[in-house]
């Protein structure tokens, strides 16, 4: 059985837990050289670690994406050199996620997190797309989130970063796509990892699903897989619900 990403090159950022964790594992499961990115160095060095025991190819970049250009430019180039040259797949995971009423938001918060969220992931695929390009294509990937078009009543500031995210999918789709880079988006419902025996407080929000559970981050990294490789040849700036339906679904609870 052929690999669906062999001799590709990937960088996934926030990839030392949850989302980006299975994503850098997943892409290294099927043939990718991916360097995983994160601010934790010994987390890092774990997932890498663990890749690397399973026969793949992937190595750690630290990097802390405060929404600084340079920090973004930083990484792109050091990922760049850890990958041999280039950066085929990118995928703009990292984020933070303050659930805060907009009456408890301060104006530091705000700022911290539409630059970790939005400003970083920019300043990053500024940086990386027009080598892509220069190079013959590859595919962006970023992350949004079920409540950026269903709200809830807690967590305004980060649906409004996640609404962003899918707003540059589709403009960067249109900016990018005809220079061979295909740019595409995931809105995850509510993902954690499994805790057996354990019931967690969010899995109310999927009661009524049709899933009728909360996602796993592994049920994720397939989706980003498939944004990644040539089966999704054809698709440019769509954002990917793989939410058991929250979104799609009346929720009969």
């Amino acid at each position: 059985m052929s690999m669906r990403l062999a001799g590709r090159t990937a960088l996934v950022t926030g990839a030392t837990s949850n989302i980006g964790r299975a994503i850098a594992e997943a892409y290294a499961a099927q043939g990718a050289h991916v360097v995983v990115s994160g601010r934790s160095a010994e987390r890092g060095e774990e997932v890498v670690a663990g890749i690397r025991a399973r026969g793949g190819r992937a190595d750690f970049v630290q990097a802390d994406l405060d929404g600084g250009a340079a920090a973004s430019q930083t990484l792109a180039e050091q990922a760049t050199r850890a990958l041999g040259g280039r950066i085929d797949i990118l995928v703009n995971n990292a984020g933070i996620y303050p659930a805060d009423s907009t009456e408890a938001t301060d104006e530091k918060t705000f700022d911290q997190v539409y630059a970790v969220n939005v400003k970083a992931p920019f300043f990053l695929t500024a940086a990386v797309a027009p080598a892509m390009a220069e190079a013959g294509g590859g595919a962006i990937i970023n992350l949004g989130s079920w409540i950026a078009r269903l709200g809830i009543p807690v967590g305004a500031l980060y649906s409004s970063t996640k609404g962003a995210m899918e707003t540059l999918t589709r403009a960067w789709a249109a900016e990018f796509g005809p220079r061979g880079v295909r740019v595409n988006a995931i809105s995850p419902g509510v993902v954690l990892a499994p805790a057996p025996g354990e019931e967690h407080p969010a899995e109310v929000m999927m009661k009524g699903t049709p899933a009728n559970r909360m996602g796993t981050p592994e049920e994720i990294a397939n989706a980003a897989v498939y944004l990644a490789a040539d089966e999704s040849a054809f698709v440019h700036g769509v954002v990917l619900d793989v939410d058991g339906g929250r979104t799609t679904v009346a929720v009969v609870a």
